[in-house]
């Protein structure tokens, strides 16, 4: 790929400073500046290396961008698009990593103007619970997929712009309809969220939640994990998605409700077949699946 001069990461989290890590790596770009809300998060990337400078000013710091990660949750793209599109040079490159896709690109569309068609928007899937620079890693991309939504009127070079970053992190570059991406992801990704977050409230909302807690294991450890996630990332993302994700809660729900139909008349061999269709169904589709 051509080599990136300054590259801007706007929001040095997880998916930013893995970015801005690979890409060193990769020796695929010579200057990063960080953008961010916290001093404390700016200065551990700054520490470890992540970044190679710390900016507060959006618009100075942009100003002679070659590419520019919008890496914040979603619901702060607005704000981040409108104050960085007067001042972006022509050749910048814009992209983004955000979980939903149609609601970014009408921001996009609205804020970023005549630079639009240099935008392209991207979703590497991949991640985990935990945030912040501390957590970044080197390897997060690596043989993960990463999904672009580009329009008609993208520029082709802006696309193979951010094609080429994203394979020198490592990952799998696809490309997907910006409706289908999220139609797609608010079932596979969103719903898990919101089923674990939502178990774990149901549970902490009971008279005796801490022993109830204390004698957990491995199930419902591994069911809940990601209701570590960011509380404000998620929130964005399902307003932004509400959409898809009502729909897929909708047939969840009914899921759920074929299953208390079977306990509820204690037919354990409609259980027994509705537990092995799932099994199956994982084991074909889940097992050893790369992300």
């Amino acid at each position: 790929m051509a080599r990136i001069g300054k590259l801007v990461v706007i929001g040095v989290g997880l998916i930013g400073g893995s970015f801005a890590l690979a890409l060193k790596r990769a020796r695929a770009v010579g200057h990063i500046v960080g953008v961010g809300r916290t001093r404390r998060n700016l200065a551990a990337a700054l520490k470890l290396r992540i970044i190679d400078e710390v900016s507060r000013d959006l618009a100075g710091t942009v100003k002679d961008a070659d590419f520019v990660l919008i890496a914040t949750p979603v619901g702060q793209m607005p704000a981040v698009m409108a104050a960085i599109a007067p001042h972006l040079p022509l050749r910048a490159v814009v992209t983004d990593g955000g979980s939903t896709k149609r609601d970014v690109i009408a921001c996009a569309r609205r804020f970023l103007g005549g630079h639009f068609p240099r935008f392209v928007p991207s979703h590497p899937i991949a991640g985990t619970e935990r945030s912040g620079a501390e957590v970044a890693s080197v390897e997060l991309y690596r043989d993960r997929c990463v999904v672009l939504t580009p329009l008609q009127d993208t520029r082709a070079d802006a696309v193979k712009r951010v094609r080429d970053a994203w394979k020198a992190c490592g990952a799998r570059v696809v490309r997907l309809d910006a409706a289908e991406h999220d139609r797609i992801f608010g079932t596979v990704s969103h719903l898990p969220h919101v089923v674990a977050y939502a178990l774990v409230n149901a549970l902490a909302r009971r008279p005796d939640a801490k022993r109830l807690f204390g004698y957990s294991a491995g199930g419902l450890r591994d069911t809940v994990r990601i209701a570590g996630s960011s509380p404000e990332m998620w929130a964005d993302i399902c307003v932004a998605n509400r959409d898809a994700l009502l729909a897929a809660l909708e047939e969840y729900e009914d899921e759920l409700e074929r299953v208390r139909a079977a306990i509820d008349s204690g037919d354990a061999a409609e259980l027994r077949r509705m537990f092995e269709q799932a099994r199956s169904a994982r084991e074909k589709w889940l097992v050893k699946k790369r992300p």
